[in-house]
């Protein structure tokens, strides 16, 4: 796939602290039915969706914890930030009741230009892509202190209480572990869309190395956290 596959307008899909990055796999529990028209009309057409936060700091999500009410900053909706992923659909269940499960991979960010309204419920808007055209190439080769980093992450686990799968962990090639660690890494809205906005694959490795040399100093103490898995 290069940028000219990429339509100019997508739907949107607005979730706080999930991370899609480029060549990394999201998987999605989508049940509301805005959501629901919003795969609906991908899988009919590019099967292409923009993975992209709400900025604002107050939580706001479903029960479920998928997507925003309608009452966030910007209008009846929730501001966004202006940079998401393009995720294409490369795994899709559908249930007895309607609802589906979907795996979308990341392809490349996009800058959010302006929305263009309502369809079918979920949020549709322009996009541009061509700021990010080293996301649709194979990556260049990355040096940072990976030792330092294991042993950042192991911090990180222990002082949130989170169980690691770490041979599996130290088999991830570098380009690998560097796209997997910050998807699933437990970390805030802010500090992921940090992750997100990092230049280069270098710059995101500097920048993880940050937030888990920060983070693993201090025990988040009565937190309940997933698996790292």
């Amino acid at each position: 796939m290069t940028l000219a596959d990429i339509p100019p307008e997508l739907g949107l899909f607005p979730l706080r602290e999930a991370l899609l990055l480029p060549q990394g796999k999201l998987p999605l529990n989508v049940f509301e039915p805005r959501y629901v028209a919003l795969v609906e009309d991908a899988l009919a057409g590019t099967r292409l969706i923009g993975m992209i936060q709400p900025r604002h700091d107050e939580r706001d999500e479903d029960e479920d914890g998928e997507g925003g009410r309608d009452d966030g900053m910007d209008g009846p909706f929730p501001a966004l930030y202006r940079i998401g992923c393009v995720g294409r659909i490369t795994s899709m269940t559908e249930r007895s009741d309607g609802t589906y499960a979907v795996t979308l991979t990341g392809l490349a960010r996009f800058r959010l230009l302006r929305e263009s309204g309502l369809h079918r419920g979920y949020r549709r808007a322009r996009i541009d892509v061509s700021s990010f055209a080293s996301d649709l190439t194979e990556a260049e080769a990355t040096f940072y202190d990976r030792e330092r980093m294991m042993q950042a992450l192991r911090r990180y686990c222990r002082s949130r209480g989170i169980g690691a799968r770490w041979s599996m962990i130290e088999q991830m090639d570098d380009e690998a572990l560097l796209v997997t660690l910050p998807m699933i890494c437990p970390f805030l809205a802010a500090e992921k869309q940090a992750l997100l906005e990092s230049g280069t694959l270098a710059d995101r490795a500097r920048t993880l190395q940050t937030l888990l040399d920060l983070a693993g100093h201090e025990p988040d103490e009565g937190a309940s956290r997933p698996p790292l898995s």
